[in-house]
């Protein structure tokens, strides 16, 4: 089945080159000029992936990103930023963003790009969401992960993850009890060198924190092992 995905910039030159050689590469392509009318497309259709400037009229893509997230609309999103700030990019994947990429970039590596994240939203499962699939459940103390229907649960309480997070918590149980380095959880997840940025993972590590740990100050699921990485681990009971 042809992917399909949304080109959300205000850059003809842009959205014409993104265009042409992403359908190049066999998928179907929609577009949208301002942040208001590929957050209305992105609500009312369904998409494999999403590409998304930074800035925009009308709605920038932080704000897009945010609003989709809200909307449980867990689509992958690739922002694209001119700017060369740090705080904007890492801003933009906390909200929910997979991957950025900063402009000017080479059209071989947007392909390449969209290829890497699509792959691991199907090793993931991301795309099979429907409630009837059979799911393989993966416990570890009071967290539920349910693979196939990108679905996890907390104290009995549904989660809402943006889909790394999902990936990197479904990593992490996976491989529960190992030390994973920073490196290696940025290859396995982002399945490609993030410029040697292991920041990101922090991030992402801080934001499920927050989603399944009762006290993020004390971790008793996701470890931190000073000067090397982070650990998954089963809860003790009194904990």
């Amino acid at each position: 089945m042809v992917k399909r995905l949304l080109v959300v910039d205000d850059e003809e030159s842009i959205v014409t080159l993104l265009q042409f050689n992403l359908e190049q590469a066999g998928y179907e392509v929609e577009t949208a000029s301002d942040g208001a009318q590929g957050l209305e497309l992105a609500r009312q259709n369904k998409y494999d992936l999403i590409v998304l400037d930074l800035m925009l009229p009308e709605m920038d893509g932080i704000d897009v990103c945010k609003q989709l997230r809200l909307s449980k609309v867990h689509t992958p999103i690739l922002m694209l930023t001119a700017k060369d700030d740090e705080f904007d990019k890492v801003l933009g994947l906390e909200l929910g963003a997979d991957d950025y990429m900063t402009k000017p970039f080479s059209p071989r590596e947007v392909v390449a790009r969209v290829r890497a994240i699509l792959r691991r939203a199907a090793q993931t499962g991301l795309s099979a969401q429907s409630p009837e699939e059979a799911t393989e459940l993966i416990r570890i103390g009071e967290v539920d992960i349910f693979p196939e229907n990108y679905e996890v649960t907390c104290r009995d309480q549904s989660l809402s993850l943006t889909p790394k997070e999902f990936e990197l918590l479904l990593y992490l149980a996976n491989h529960k009890g190992r030390v994973l380095t920073r490196d290696q959880l940025l290859n396995a997840v982002w399945d490609y060198e993030f410029v040697g940025d292991t920041r990101i993972v922090d991030v992402h590590i801080s934001h499920l924190r927050e989603k399944i740990e009762p006290n993020t100050k004390k971790p008793v699921y996701i470890k931190t092992i000073r000067g090397l990485g982070y650990k998954m681990e089963e809860p003790l009971l009194d904990a």
